[in-house]
């Protein structure tokens, strides 16, 4: 309320009469003179000398005005402010991530259209980045795990084919293709509990009568491409996670492999805020395909630039 009162006051001190003032405020003569009047009652003041053709500031007004003017000043740039982000020039979009690989083109995609938004990638576990998104730390999280709730958007990355990924003197980079038995027989490089691939890999061997052979958990990705190049194991991973590089090789499964699927959540709440749906807009998914978006009450496919 106080603010609209100094408003009124900073135009009329401005213009030197209360018919200026209210032509520029867009309110009626009678609003702008009440304004005064209520702002002068309330703390028992005069700010202005009214004259037949015009007001002058009394000394109190005087005072006013520089803090009246700083006001209005603060407001000027609050409302650039908001304008800038509002159109996505001005602005950081923050994602949470279980790993890198399927988010990072849609990622470049955002930085193209949207060069003045920053952008940041941190990386975690499931549970982790998604308490993250649910605490609006971060914006969107990407995930390889299948969450259903009401409070989530999802849109799914990937659906990608496990392969066994090896040193080329391995004895495994041998074959043209791999038994899912065969892995009993190798020592396995492997994430921790809880990692989607471990899972899938320790549910493939379940499926063959086998547990989980000899094996070094790693806890990232990158450090177990590592360990490869030092051949001191095997790994499963998605095809499109595994690096182009000569020290890996890349052998797919005899029989069905494993599949792992990646997700982008973002919440409910904030589908619709111009951030969440421009990183939407801009999903690019590694191969050919319609990315679809699953939410109770939101079913519209972002579209790829």
């Amino acid at each position: 309320m106080l603010g609209d009162l100094l408003v009124t006051f900073f135009e009329v001190a401005r213009q030197g009469s209360i018919t200026t003032a209210a032509r520029q405020l867009r309110i009626s003569q009678p609003t702008v003179t009440g304004r005064i009047r209520q702002l002068e009652d309330i703390y028992g003041v005069e700010l202005f000398h009214r004259r037949a053709s015009r007001v002058d500031l009394s000394d109190v007004g005087i005072a006013l005005m520089p803090l009246a003017e700083q006001m209005m000043q603060q407001e000027g740039d609050a409302d650039f402010l908001l304008r800038n982000a509002g159109n996505l020039r001005f602005g950081k979009l923050r994602i949470g991530a279980t790993g890198p690989f399927y988010i990072l083109r849609s990622i470049a995609a955002f930085r193209q259209r949207y060069p003045d938004i920053a952008v940041t990638l941190e990386t975690g576990n499931s549970k982790t980045v998604l308490d993250a998104l649910f605490d609006y730390r971060i914006d969107a999280a990407v995930s390889s795990h299948a969450v259903d709730d009401d409070r989530l958007t999802r849109v799914t990355l990937a659906a990608d084919a496990t392969v066994v990924v090896a040193h080329p003197d391995h004895a495994l980079a041998r074959e043209a293709r791999v038994d899912i038995a065969e892995l009993a027989r190798h020592h396995l490089l492997v994430r921790e509990r809880g990692s989607m691939t471990r899972e899938a890999t320790e549910t493939a061997l379940a499926g063959v009568g086998l547990e989980l052979p000899a094996h070094t958990v790693i806890g990232s990705r990158e450090a177990i491409c590592e360990a490869i190049r030092h051949n001191l194991g095997v790994s499963v991973m998605p095809v499109g996670e595994v690096p182009k590089d000569s020290a890996l090789r890349a052998i797919p499964f005899a029989g069905p492999a494993p599949v792992i699927h990646e997700y982008l959540y973002c919440l409910q709440a904030r589908r619709a805020t111009r951030l969440v749906t421009a990183l939407l807009d801009c999903v690019v998914l590694p191969t050919p395909g319609t990315p679809i978006l699953n939410g109770l009450r939101d079913r519209t496919v972002p579209h790829s630039p």
